[in-house]
């Protein structure tokens, strides 16, 4: 079936390929930590990934305290999921292209105008945006089962990203007192939200997989996906006067 063509590893309308994907939650978090040790820590990159690999290592957590409805499917749901951003980091590190969603943050990533917190939340939206969609598909066809069927797992991972996005707020955000009003930050913050993102990705997976069967469709959507995540990314890391 050609629609497996893109599914796999990489978004459709890219040939990006990990160099050894990781296939395990551990092997993910060994890459992670691996990023974190070697990244200048203001790049955009090594910001985003430090808290990612918070979250990961809860997702870890609790998969081994048995905290989700199928360990097995939540654990190929994340692992999909977290490949997607390190093929991206991959690909920008072979010198390709990464996917749209991603490139704003590799091209502007160590811009002495874009502070850590745009960084982040460039990061959480490509991530979310764009790649938990495909990630769903990319497990449901890994596991043979619907989308449907990785519901209440793709919950109990939301509630942590939900996490991902508070402790970005905590560690990266300044203090009240310098976050004024008019700082254009705090509106860069109250124009982005985490929760809404989420429901759109399920709503974009769910249409993915109905369109499976339509390759040259189904292509196109996550193509016009990907443009219009990275379009919103790139805004997010407009520079800001400090």
């Amino acid at each position: 079936m050609r629609a497996a063509r893109g599914w796999d590893a990489a978004p459709m309308g890219h040939s990006v390929r990990l160099t050894r994907r990781p296939d395990t939650v551990d092997a993910v978090l060994t890459r992670m930590r691996s990023l974190a040790a070697t990244l200048p820590e203001r790049d955009g990159i090594a910001v985003f990934n430090r808290v990612y690999l918070t979250v990961t290592e809860a997702v870890g957590h609790r998969l081994t305290a048995g905290r989700f409805t199928d360990p097995h499917a939540a654990a190929t749901l994340d692992v999909r999921f977290a490949g997607r951003y390190l093929a991206a980091v991959d690909a920008a590190d072979r010198g390709r292209r990464p996917p749209a969603c991603w490139r704003p943050l590799f091209q502007l990533r160590r811009h002495p105008g874009v502070r850590p917190l745009q960084f982040a939340l460039a990061g959480v939206n490509a991530h979310i945006g764009h790649d938990l969609a495909l990630a769903v598909v990319d497990a449901s066809l890994a596991l043979g089962c619907e989308p449907e069927d990785l519901e209440s797992d793709f919950d109990r991972v939301g509630d942590l990203l939900a996490a991902l996005e508070e402790r970005v707020r905590e560690e990266l955000m300044p203090g009240p007192d310098l976050l004024q009003i008019a700082d254009p930050l705090t509106h860069l913050l109250s124009a982005w939200s985490l929760e809404r993102a989420r429901d759109a990705a399920w709503s974009s997976a769910r249409a993915l997989w109905a369109l499976r069967r339509l390759p040259d469709v189904a292509e196109e959507f996550a193509q016009r996906l990907d443009a219009a995540v990275g379009f919103a990314g790139r805004m997010m890391l407009t520079p800001l006067p400090h």
